[in-house]
């Protein structure tokens, strides 16, 4: 009956809170920046959380934009995680925007609620599009000590559950020797050849996976005009799995064993380089995604139990998850739309959307409350 009393209260607090969050929705939105330049936008959080009491950290493991907002002194440590960075082109495609409100809200509503009885984070988490803050700040500890570590995603419907692919996104260069291409003494050795040869056999060496896997790329370069041998063809893969072990055990060594088997036939030679850090698959909790499940009864709300090896796109929450318990769930913000799309943006600024808000800051805050001692 206790946690049923405050549970009332976060979400009549969070009422009261409608009009902010809605600003700091819609604020993002009109403003999107990208990857690690999410300036405004983490200026925004941390002053909006610091009126509330709380305490910031700024400048977190190398990124200027990352923050540890904090409250409280005793009790179990909750984190809800603020995610802030827009697509190039797109804007708020992936409801970035409405992840940074939701989780400001939480934090919020959570350490009002709870006061000397917990200690509420809003973490402010980079770059999720590109390089992945959360990585960095995991590798560093931040999320180290931490009861549970809370997130939610818009999409489609309300979903729970399901995991995401680990990901380790791969650059791959061929380098020849250039020569023209009507040189009747020299031929050259022609780089964009080794790397067509490579792509197509990507193809067969993902057959010979046992485990769910995804490589798929583009060409970056093929050379410098078509009367020209390429002495240079690169190209970027993103390399997914169902799990960071297979990934890195089995999936990356074959790419690479396949690129290196195809310089040696073309006399070619190849570099192969991480352009982006390892994003690990997402764990959800068991036992959070029930108290999450029961929260969204109480509100209403029907959601969707996804299979344990239904994974949806990559994320570095998935890091986070294998530090501390957490769960990732979806909230419905519209019907028949995808993320990363234009369509999605449009999504992430409706009314609808600022409503879900709301929605999406009690079930996390109601879940919160759930881990009090």
């Amino acid at each position: 009956m206790y946690k049923d009393q405050l549970k009332k209260q976060v979400c009549a607090f969070l009422d009261s809170m409608a009009p902010e969050l809605n600003n700091i929705s819609l604020f993002l939105h009109k403003y999107p920046e990208l990857s690690s330049q999410e300036y405004e936008a983490a200026k925004l959080l941390t002053h909006s959380v610091k009126q509330k009491g709380f305490s910031v950290k700024t400048d977190i493991s190398g990124y200027p934009t990352a923050f540890v907002a904090s409250k409280g002194t005793t009790g179990p440590k909750i984190a809800f995680l603020a995610e802030y960075d827009a697509l190039p082109g797109l804007g708020h495609a992936c409801g970035h925007n409405l992840i940074a409100a939701m989780s400001f809200g939480a934090a919020i509503a959570f350490a009002e609620v709870a006061g000397e009885s917990a200690r509420s984070y809003l973490i402010g988490c980079p770059a999720e599009e590109t390089t992945g803050a959360k990585v960095k700040l995991a590798e560093d500890g931040v999320f180290s000590g931490l009861q549970a570590a809370l997130i939610i995603h818009p999409a489609d419907g309300n979903y729970m559950g399901g995991t995401s692919y680990a990901t380790h996104p791969l650059q791959v260069t061929f380098f020849g020797r250039p020569a023209h291409v009507a040189s009747k003494t020299d031929k050259g050795i022609n780089a964009l050849d080794a790397l067509v040869l490579f792509y197509q056999g990507l193809k067969t060496l993902r057959q010979t996976f046992t485990q769910d896997t995804i490589l798929a790329g583009i060409v970056t370069h093929g050379g410098t005009a078509p009367n020209i041998v390429p002495d240079r063809a690169e190209a970027r893969f993103t390399v997914r799995a169902l799990s960071a072990d297979y990934l890195e055990n089995t999936v990356v060594p074959g790419v690479r064993r396949l690129a290196e088997g195809i310089a040696s036939a073309t006399g070619t030679t190849v570099q192969t380089l991480h352009y982006e850090p390892l994003f690990k698959e997402l764990k959800n909790d068991p036992q959070l995604l029930a108290f999450y499940q029961q929260n969204m009864s109480l509100l209403g709300e029907e959601v969707t139990l996804l299979g344990a090896d239904d994974a949806d796109g990559s994320t570095d929450v998935g890091n986070v998850s294998h530090c501390v318990p957490t769960i990732h769930p979806d909230i419905a913000i519209g019907s028949g739309i995808t993320a990363h799309t234009p369509e999605f943006a449009l999504a992430a600024a409706s009314p609808y959307a600022q409503q879900r808000v709301l929605v999406g800051a009690k079930a996390m805050a109601m879940t919160a409350i759930d881990l009090l001692e």
